[in-house]
């Protein structure tokens, strides 16, 4: 006779915290011997004590699927619901689509004929999926925020943070009188700050089709207006991108971000272009390490000049007590 599967209850009471039965109208506790130890038999829907054996509740609800999974591939195929939402669409993600394969159920080639009128439905598809101008607006400025993140290589929830502040700033009104391409682009660089992967607005001007100065204004606009509240961004988050670019060791990274801290700590940051401030001591610490790197290599990698780069190591290296 095979033992039916139980899953333990624990009430936490020692912690302070509630478990879901305390919170409605269960209870969790034995009436028969005051023991919390509850014990729920999945296989008979019972709620049973570990200690004296009472069946404290019968017929328990199982909100879990009925069906039983041993992997990642057999719950994929018994799962009965899509995808979940995303904001980085327009329509969230809540629509049908038509594949582009021209094939049927079997994988089989269709006609000539289905051919064409499959061509047909995936045009008007396409067509209804926005009923009005300002979807369409919508798609577009979300679709430009989905090509340049991935031109970045930002994660996905970087891209779902700038959806969201696209949306806000449209239902704020704050689109009129821009361009999509700009708050588009803007909300992508405050997103990207404040997920913590910062990217410099000339990156992001790279992949854009708006100019630096224009992100730049949209930028401050949409933040203060929306009140998207933007810590100064530290320039250590910069320094294993440029370092795997110039590919610099380890060493050079840990010495790079002693640099940042200890001249940071000195007042030497403020008011500073935090990637140029990066690559001054990603700089300083290739010297010091022996994987000495051209002030023009890391200017390249950083998007800086070599001038700042010069100022900027000149102050760390004085501020270190290092001398040259």
């Amino acid at each position: 006779m095979t033992r039916p599967t139980r899953q333990r209850e624990r009430t936490r009471h020692d912690e302070g915290e509630t478990s879901e039965e305390e919170t409605g109208s269960q209870e969790t506790v034995c009436p028969e011997c005051s023991s919390d130890n509850i014990v729920k038999d999945a296989d008979r829907g019972e709620m049973v004590c570990d200690d004296c054996g009472l069946v404290v509740e019968e017929d328990h609800i199982d909100p879990g699927p009925e069906w039983r999974a041993f992997n990642h591939s057999e719950r994929q195929e018994k799962s009965r619901v899509g995808a979940p939402t995303t904001q980085t669409m327009h329509d969230k993600g809540l629509t049908t689509t038509i594949d582009w394969k021209d094939k049927d159920a079997y994988g089989r080639s269709i006609s000539s004929k289905k051919r064409s009128q499959m061509h047909r439905l995936r045009k008007w598809q396409e067509r209804i999926r926005t009923k009005d101008a300002g979807e369409r607006n919508l798609q577009f400025a979300l679709s430009e925020i989905d090509r340049m993140a991935s031109a970045l290589g930002v994660p996905r929830s970087v891209r779902e943070v700038s959806s969201v502040i696209y949306r806000r700033a449209l239902d704020d009104d704050l689109i009129r009188g821009r361009s999509i391409e700009g708050v588009a682009t803007a909300a992508l660089y405050a997103a990207c700050r404040k997920e913590g992967i910062p990217r410099s607005l000339e990156e992001i001007s790279e992949v854009s089709r708006v100019e630096r100065k224009e992100i730049g204004r949209t930028y401050r606009y949409i933040s203060q207006e929306l009140g998207l509240e933007m810590e100064p961004v530290d320039p250590k988050k910069y320094v294993p991108r440029f370092c795997s670019e110039l590919e610099l060791s380890e060493e050079v990274q840990s010495k790079a971000h002693e640099i940042i801290e200890t001249t940071a700590e000195k007042g030497l940051l403020s008011g500073k272009s935090p990637t140029g401030y990066a690559a001054a001591a990603i700089y300083a610490a290739s010297l010091l390490c022996n994987e000495k790197k051209t002030q023009r290599e890391v200017a390249d990698v950083a998007q800086v000049t070599e001038v700042t780069i010069r100022n900027r190591y000149q102050e760390q290296i004085e501020a270190m007590g290092i001398h040259s």
